[in-house]
Order: C-alpha cells, then structure tokens, then sequence
C-alpha cells in the first residue's frame, strides 16, 4: 500500500506543478484574446507608432488600455476598406500622461481596465505551494530509495535475521508422510522426542546432540525431513536459507547471525533449520588467495554462536546439504553438528513406499502394480519418482484416459531418463545404420552373461539421442564385480562394432562419441580405482580431488610419469580386448541381428521379452546371475 501511494504522489508532483504555473499565469490578470476582444472578432497587432499615426490622422475612435498602460486594444477606421472600423492589438511603452492627454486632445475616447488580483491569502498559498510540492517529492524519492538499498530508511532492520518464525510450525507434513528415508527418520525422532520430553534423555546423563546434518544428493528428502521436524516437535521454529545470511555489505551476515540466535535463546526450546548451509559454510581460505571475505566472517560468528563460550543450550539446528565434501572442517567437528545423517536414494522399499505416498491423490489403474514401478526405476530419488507420477498423470489427462496405465508410466520414465520424444526417422539409410547400431547395443546385452538385461530398444529420437536402448537391473547393485564393468564396456561398444561389422571400417559414424567416452571412464577407474588391471591392486589416482580452485597447484602428484604411461597402456589394452570380442560376438550372430534390425525398422521399439525370444531361436542364451531380489532381503 505505501508503495502504491508513492508512486501516485511521484505522478502527482508534475502535474500540481503545471497546475501552479497555469494558475499563476490566469491569475495575474494577464491580456489574452477572450479579454480584449468579443469571440467572433479578429484581432490583428499594430505597431505603437503607426498607432500615433494614427491618433493623428483622426481614424482612432476608441482605446482600451489594459495590463497598467502595457497593452491596448484601439478601433480604428481603415479608408482602404471602405472606412470600416477594425480592432488592433498595440504594445504601449506605459501609461504616460503624454498619451493620456493626447487621446482627450483629440476627443478619443477611451478607457483604463485595472488588472484582476486575487485575495492576498491565495496568493501567499500559490507562492507557498511550489517549494512544498518540491519538498515532498524530494523527501519520497529519499526514502523510497533508502528503502530499495536497505539504507538510512532501514538501518535499524537491516542487521535482523530474514529467518521465518513460527511458534508452532504448521507445515502440513509428518514423519508418516515421509518414506524410504527410515534409518533418517529414526535418528530426527530422537530429536523431537527430546524436545518433547527431555527427561527420557537427561535422566541418564543423554545429551542430544547440539546440530544435525542432513547430506545427500538433491531430491532425497531433505527439506522435506525438516518440514516433518517442524509439524511433529511442537516448539518454536527458525527456518532459512545459508544465503539469506550473506550480503555484500561487510559484517551484516555476522550480525544477522547474532540476532538469529539472541531471538532462538528467547523461544527455548527451539528448532533452527538452515537450508542450503554450504552457501555459508565453505572451508576457509579456500581457493587461491583465501581472504577473510563476508563470508568468512558470517562463517566464524556461526561457528562461535553454536560452540562458543556462552553455549546455547535447548537450541538444536539442523542444516541441509549436497556439498557436504566444501564445509569447514571446524563446522562438522563434535560439539556443532554432531551427527550427520546420511539421506541415500532410496532402495527398492524405499521406492514402493515412496510410490505408496505420492499415489494417494492420484487413479491408478488396478491393473498397475507400484511394485514394478519400483522396480522400473532403479537410481530414482524421492523427487524424481513424485516428479514420475505427476508426468504420468500428465500424459493420462492428455490421453483422455480415467486412470494412469502401464504405458504413462513408461512413457514418463522415459521423457525424464532421455527427454522429449521427437519425430520417427524418415531416411531409409540413416535410419538402417541407427537401428544396426542400438540392436548391437541390445545384442551383446543380451548374450553377455554378466550384462543388465535389454528392457527397451526404439528408433524414435529422444532428446540429443536419435534412437535408445535401455538396459534395468532386476535388483539394486550396490556392488559391481569385474565382470559386470567387463559387460558394460563391451555393452557400451557394441554399437561402434555393429556399425564397423556391417558397413566397414570407413563407414563408422560419430554416433558412438558418448559410448566412447563412458568406455574410457570406465576402464580408467578399472586400473586406477578398482585395481582390476595387470598393475595389481593400487590406487593410481594423481593428485588430490580438491574441489577449490587452485587448492592442488602446489600439490606434488602421487605417480611418476613411469606409472602414467603404464596406466594408459592397461586402458588400451583393456579396451581393446573387450573391442575384438565384441566384434567376434557381432560376426558370430550377423543373422539374428539382421532379423533384429528388420523388426525394429518395421515397429520402431521392441521391448526386451520380445528380442530376447528372437534371438533364442537363432542361439542360446546365457542364464544371468542374479542375487537375492531386495524385497526379501
């Protein structure tokens, strides 16, 4: 609402302006066209002596004088126009006596208007009006300003914490709508139980810890845990960003973090949750040149307030992250935040309870099972598979459908996996090389014992992609052995293979770029990371993996250039080798894949079941190995 009257005040400003000078002007009785003549008549100048002339001559027969002797209005007689009588507009020197005494000389009448003036209070008020006018603009263009800039205007909040406040968090979420996170559940649940009530903890000499920390990848459920802290703990709730506390103005961070904490030890027992806390909590000196920057200093009055001399006992914070690998050290130290608690993408539980709690405002097709969604979406966060669900109800309004079936579900795994579909390919020869290419993909998936399953291979361009295959381990893989990263890369390979196998060694296409580079990445971390090699089991890694800038120049690498060249060699080697045997499996089974590569030229996508009965018919295929499913875990 201020807002809105400044701005009507900055317009009015101008136009009281031009209203004054309006005034001032029609005011002072000046001479204009309505006054001195009738509307219908024309008034023509003449100059003060052709006015004389005039006089003289006898063809004036009236003077009306006005302005104080400054402007006349004369009639006079013109013989050239058949003696008619015509008005003119003269500019007088001034009311002399001379001119007086000319015009009864000559028996002219004539006659002295006074100019108007107006009552001496209105004309202090128009005198006064301008400067106030002035004034008042100059005072709301001050403060507006001073209020964009957080200056003179707000000096006294400019200092104060932006943290939300709230006696009792009402957000709407609790810990049963919070799934596949339980082991986090259960440590947060002591911190609301010890809000709650404190003596179970403090009669065994229990101390709960002074901040937690929440670190995981984005889309786990961070935020959403805090949320579910603050509906369920019933105490007075601070909740903020890392960066709200920064500004570019120095000690302002510092100071917010003073005033953040004065109001959390006025409503104790309380919750603080800070978001994003690696906005703020970033090593020190980190990078080249270090610097005691705002930052920093925001950093060492948090660091005081949450373990410094006072203490702050009956405050708990709780912070979120995905850097956790940037924060200060003296910030993850016992006595800050003592206990991190670790927000994993979820298992294939975690999935289905996840998919329990997003499905309960949304139709499901009774035929539809949550589980093989689950199962459907290995690597999926809490937020990818909210993010599914809505996508698949998407596509099922857009589809006039009632309920969501099995293939919205596929469809929206696949528009978030690889992106938007796009159009079929129309060209015969680039469409045959793309379908060669993802059916040696499918192939070698396929009669590779220690290779993911084949779920899916299309045509139709998705993405950057012109044609997929899709690849979905029937249980979680938290350990992947030799032979299974073997498998990928020839996996990986059997695209550049197929196409060298059927067009030759000329004809290969840049198609394979991506695969080659997941290859080299691949059989890199085999020799250097996993000790899979002919160099033995050691880590080979040069260097330190700082994340600053500059951190590592001085940084004096752990391998000799020996060890270098040796490691690029068990890479090529390694690479090579899966290579041949790739193309041995391709040359082995051209039949099958030319079967292959006509169906999918004809249908455009093959599901896996249905490649996997083709090319039985052409040879065997090995039996897969499996663990125990995770269900039954």
């Amino acid at each position: 609402m201020n807002q809105r009257w400044r701005f009507i005040a900055l317009w009015l400003l101008p136009l009281g302006l031009a209203l004054l000078l309006g005034w001032q002007f029609l005011g002072s009785g000046g001479i204009n066209e309505s006054t001195v003549a009738p509307r219908n008549a024309a008034v023509s100048r003449m100059s003060y002596g052709r006015f004389l002339d005039y006089v003289k001559a006898g063809r004036v027969t009236a003077v009306d004088i006005y302005d104080g002797g400054r402007n006349a209005v004369v009639e006079a007689v013109d013989p050239e126009l058949d003696n008619r009588v015509e008005r003119l507009r003269v500019e007088l020197p001034g009311l002399a006596p001379e001119l007086i005494n000319t015009l009864k000389n000559e028996g002219i009448s004539f006659d002295v208007h006074q100019p108007r003036t107006s009552p001496p209070a209105l004309g202090l008020l128009g005198n006064l009006l301008f400067p106030l006018l002035l004034i008042g603009g100059l005072i709301l263009l001050a403060r507006r300003s001073s209020s964009m800039s957080g200056g003179p205007g707000q000096a006294m909040q400019f200092g104060k914490t932006k943290a939300r406040f709230a006696m009792e968090a009402e957000t709407g979420v609790k810990f049963d709508d919070v799934a596949g996170v339980t082991e986090a559940k259960q440590d947060l649940q002591e911190v609301v139980t010890f809000l709650k009530q404190p003596e179970r903890f403090t009669s065994v000499g229990a101390q709960i810890p002074k901040g937690v920390l929440l670190v995981g990848p984005p889309g786990t459920g961070k935020t959403l845990l805090a949320k579910a802290i603050a509906g369920e703990a019933e105490v007075p709730f601070f909740s903020l960003s890392g960066s709200e506390f920064v500004e570019m103005f120095v000690g302002v961070g510092a100071s917010r973090v003073r005033d953040l904490f004065k109001r959390a030890k006025e409503n104790t027992p309380c919750i603080i949750f800070i978001d994003e806390i690696d906005a703020v909590g970033r090593q020190r000196g980190a990078g080249i040149g270090g610097g005691n920057d705002e930052r920093e200093q925001t950093l060492n009055q948090l660091l005081t307030e949450m373990d410094g001399f006072e203490g702050n006992s009956g405050i708990i914070i709780i912070a979120a992250t995905n850097r956790a690998d940037v924060l200060d050290s003296a910030l993850l130290r016992p006595g800050r935040f003592d206990r991190q608690v670790s927000v994993d993408p979820p298992d294939i539980k975690g999935r289905l309870s996840i998919l329990e709690v997003h499905s309960r405002n949304k139709k499901i097709d009774g035929e539809l099972s949550l589980e093989s969604i689950a199962r459907r979406t290995p690597g999926f966060t809490g937020a990818d598979l909210a993010n599914l669900l809505n996508e698949a109800a998407i596509l099922t309004a857009r589809r006039r459908k009632e309920s969501i079936g099995l293939s919205e579900i596929d469809d929206a795994v696949d528009r978030i996996i690889a992106g938007m579909e796009g159009q079929p390919l129309t060209d015969g020869r680039s469409k045959r090389l793309i379908a060669y290419h993802e059916v040696g993909h499918a192939l070698i998936g396929t009669l590779v014992k220690a290779h993911d399953p084949v779920q899916k291979v299309t045509l139709i361009p998705r993405g950057q992609a012109q044609g997929l295959t899709w690849f979905s381990p029937d249980e979680e893989q938290t350990l992947v052995s030799r032979a299974q990263l073997k498998a990928r890369i020839m996996g990986a390979l059997g695209g550049r293979a197929a196409e060298d196998v059927v067009f030759g060694h000329a004809e290969v296409t840049t198609g394979a770029g991506s695969d080659i580079q997941q290859v080299a990445s691949m059989a890199r971390q085999m020799v250097t990371r996993f000790g899979m090699s002919d160099l033995g089991p050691m880590s080979l890694e040069g260097g330190s993996q700082e994340v600053f800038l500059g951190r590592d120049l001085m940084t004096r690498s752990d391998i000799s250039d020996t060890i270098s060249r040796q490691i690029d060699e068990q890479v090529r080697k390694m690479v090579k080798r899966c290579y041949d045997e790739t193309i041995d499996i391709v040359k082995q089974n051209r039949e099958v894949m030319d079967r292959l590569v006509e169906l999918l030229i004809e249908k455009e996508t093959m599901d896996g079941d249905e490649l996997r009965s083709i090319v039985a018919e052409f040879t065997s295929i090995p039996d897969k190995e499996r663990t125990a499913p995770i269900l039954n875990s």
